[in-house]
């Protein structure tokens, strides 16, 4: 069996019956699955899901899921790459209009948590993903991390972003903020009815935003200059 991490993750989907790309029937019937994945793997984890709970799920019968993935752990790991495709739709449509780096890092992490909000399975699937498919945990957080490598980087040429910072490590450091203060401020807060948030806490956000303001801002002197 191969994994998804195999293959370019924003190829188009393919019937597994035919090899060929699927109809818009065929999307459709796809994202159902996919959809139903998302739900069967947040509440029951990989290990107690099962094929026959995703395809009940999904209204969907047992045998037309095999026109689509092979096996349990093909639509897991189909379900991380929908996932990550989705997360960074959701960050890259807030950042396009933002006119400077720090404003588009305001809004791609505003993007990242309504993203998250509404998808709190995101943390499920992906942590459980380092146990189920590593390969697959790894192309999740390094195409995220790729392309703000990229914008780092020509942030730092115009003068937006601190030169003296390492993009590569900014970039890791700022995915990690912000995955962690949304399990901390989304998926775990609840109010007394035990309902969690449908948006990140504004006090939260703008705190947040205030560190990373600090930590990206060019400092005025030359790159290579050390304080005393």
């Amino acid at each position: 069996m191969s994994t998804s991490a195999d293959v370019e993750p924003d190829a188009p989907a393919v019937s597994k019956a035919t090899g060929r790309p699927l109809t818009k029937r065929g999307e459709a019937t796809r994202r159902r699955l996919l959809e139903a994945a998302e739900q069967v793997f947040a509440e029951q984890g990989y290990h107690e899901a099962s094929i026959v709970k995703i395809t009940e799920r999904a209204g969907i019968g047992l045998g037309t899921f095999y026109l689509y993935f092979d096996s349990k752990q093909a639509v897991f790991e189909a379900l991380v790459i929908d996932l990550n495709r989705r997360v960074r739709h959701s960050m890259s449509e807030a950042m396009a209009s933002a006119s400077s780096r720090l404003e588009a890092e305001r809004a791609g992490f505003a993007g990242f948590f309504r993203f998250t909000a509404a998808h709190p399975a995101l943390y499920r699937v992906v942590r459980e993903a380092e146990f189920v498919s590593p390969d697959t945990l790894h192309l999740h957080y390094t195409r995220i991390v790729d392309g703000y490598e990229e914008g780092l980087r020509a942030a730092q040429q115009v003068g937006d972003v601190d030169r003296r910072l390492d993009p590569t490590v900014t970039a890791w450091a700022l995915m990690g903020m912000g995955e962690l203060i949304g399990m901390r401020f989304l998926l775990w807060e609840r109010d007394a009815d035990g309902v969690p948030p449908e948006e990140l806490d504004a006090h939260v956000f703008d705190a947040m935003m205030r560190f990373i303001d600090n930590a990206l801002a060019p400092r005025g002197r030359t790159e290579g200059t050390t304080d005393a």
